[in-house]
């Protein structure tokens, strides 16, 4: 029997003082975990609401990762989630108006599309752009994925999540 569990993340968040000294403003676990339906354990890191990002200087500064969020960053915004997805989760087809940057941190997944499948190892990028798709562990063995996710153009095809408030537990990147 493998084990299924991921050591716990570490979330550091960097700023500045009011003396414009680079400092660590937020060292420890994130405060924004939800487990879904599938199994699936999904983090929310950090987000932001605009391009370019707020990046004020001074030590309390929002903690962007506490924010519910859907599967969709804010408009014209990012959203960076870790996900763990357990041996034989349920998949949830899907599609967002974002471009997605997927990194496989450990194990391994497939990404199933509209008529096609492609499997990704440890070490394996990914740019996913708007494409309708699922995620879907078949191993024995957990996978843990970061992803970015940037709001971009409407494609105005099919059914996109939209909303960028989504119930907990309904979250599939």
């Amino acid at each position: 029997m493998s084990d299924n569990r991921f050591p716990p993340i570490r979330r550091i968040i960097t700023g500045h003082d009011d003396n414009h000294v680079a400092k660590v403003i937020m060292d420890g676990a994130p405060t924004n975990a939800r487990t879904g339906g599938s199994g699936n354990v999904s983090t929310l890191i950090w987000c932001t609401d605009s391009c370019p990002a707020d990046i004020s200087i001074g030590e309390d500064a929002e903690d962007m990762g506490a924010r519910k969020l859907g599967t969709a960053p804010p408009p014209h915004g990012t959203r960076v989630t870790v996900i763990d997805f357990p041996p034989g989760n349920a998949p949830a087809m899907h599609r967002t108006e974002t471009i997605d940057y997927v990194f496989v941190l450990s194990g391994e997944i497939d990404m199933d599309m509209d008529d096609s499948t492609v499997h990704m190892k440890t070490g394996d990028v990914m740019v996913q752009r708007g494409t309708n798709h699922s995620w879907v562990n078949r191993s024995d063995k957990p996978a843990r994925l970061a992803f970015v996710l940037c709001d971009a153009k409407p494609l105005g095809i099919g059914h996109a999540v939209t909303g960028h408030t989504m119930a907990s537990g309904s979250h599939s990147t």
